[in-house]
């Protein structure tokens, strides 16, 4: 009687151990499956199930006195949809902040360029920066005390495909001049 009571307590016990391995082996597998579900349905929710759309811009900085174009500077990108660019071009100037240490000022231009969807809407985001010597000459004397001139601009527009935008314009309070951002945006395939 003993011998058959401890031979039904080890049928017993192997059979509830090999339940319970089969069990924590189909737990991982039903955790992994509602994870993917889970993130599918975010992924659509956001629109990330969407094939990524790439664009071309081209940008163009305009300077105009009394009406009269002066200057025009070209930069282009080319980027995804929910990606974003960045060009940046210029100096990097040393200025002694304090006797012995210095400083670096970027001179040049540096431009953001992001395009996402928001409430089902294709946008366009712009930053762009531009910075030049007040007088051209104090770049080249190593001025401890140089004067920058600078423009900021920026801006969310819906994607305007095709066709030329202007993100921003704006006059130099010192002079006559006027500054002008353009972006025309063109879809790739």
């Amino acid at each position: 009687m003993l011998r058959k009571s401890t031979i039904l307590l080890a049928v017993f016990l192997g059979w509830a151990i090999l339940s319970l391995a089969g069990a924590s082996a189909q737990e991982p597998a039903l955790k992994a499956t509602t994870q993917s579900e889970s993130s599918e349905g975010k992924a659509k929710s956001q629109g990330w199930d969407k094939p990524l759309e790439e664009y071309h811009l081209d940008f163009s900085i305009n300077e105009s006195e009394d009406g009269k174009k002066i200057n025009s500077r070209q930069y282009s990108t080319n980027l995804s949809t929910n990606e974003g660019n960045e060009i940046k071009i210029g100096t990097r100037v040393p200025v002694e902040s304090k006797e012995g240490e210095f400083q670096y000022l970027d001179v040049g231009t540096s431009l953001f360029a992001r395009i996402g969807e928001t409430r089902g809407q294709t946008e366009l985001t712009v930053r762009a920066e531009t910075s030049n010597f007040a007088t051209p000459d104090s770049a080249e004397r190593r001025d401890l005390h140089p004067i920058i001139r600078q423009l900021k601009m920026g801006g969310t527009v819906l994607l305007p495909l095709t066709k030329t935008v202007v993100i921003g314009s704006a006059d130099d309070p010192n002079s006559k001049r006027q500054f002008q951002l353009e972006v025309t945006v063109t879809k790739l395939r």
